[in-house]
């Protein structure tokens, strides 16, 4: 009885590229100094945004209702932000960032 040692390595380097292919989420098209945050009222868009917006007030409020209405549990992997897609646009672009 004998292993056939080049099925066992092709198995192998098939079930890695399947694992490294399973952990490559959204979060990795995210650059450095970003964040995801989803958007909307009844269906949800995602967003990258400079983490430079926690420092802006209006977008603190943001957070805070964010907080109040989901917690921290966040299972789509970004932040929702309880508001409509226009006004968190037009947040953004009156933003100083």
């Amino acid at each position: 009885m004998g292993f056939r040692l080049p099925g066992i390595v092709s198995a192998k380097k098939s079930l890695s590229r399947s694992l490294s292919a399973s952990k490559t989420s959204k979060s990795s098209d995210i650059p450095k100094g970003y964040f995801a945050v989803y958007v909307g009222e009844s269906q949800k868009k995602r967003f990258v945004i400079p983490v430079s917006f926690l420092n802006e007030p209006k977008f603190q409020d943001l957070l805070s209702q964010a907080e109040e209405e989901f917690g921290y549990d966040h299972p789509m992997g970004g932040i929702t932000i309880p508001c409509s897609e226009h006004t968190f646009l037009d947040l953004t672009s009156r933003s100083s960032v």
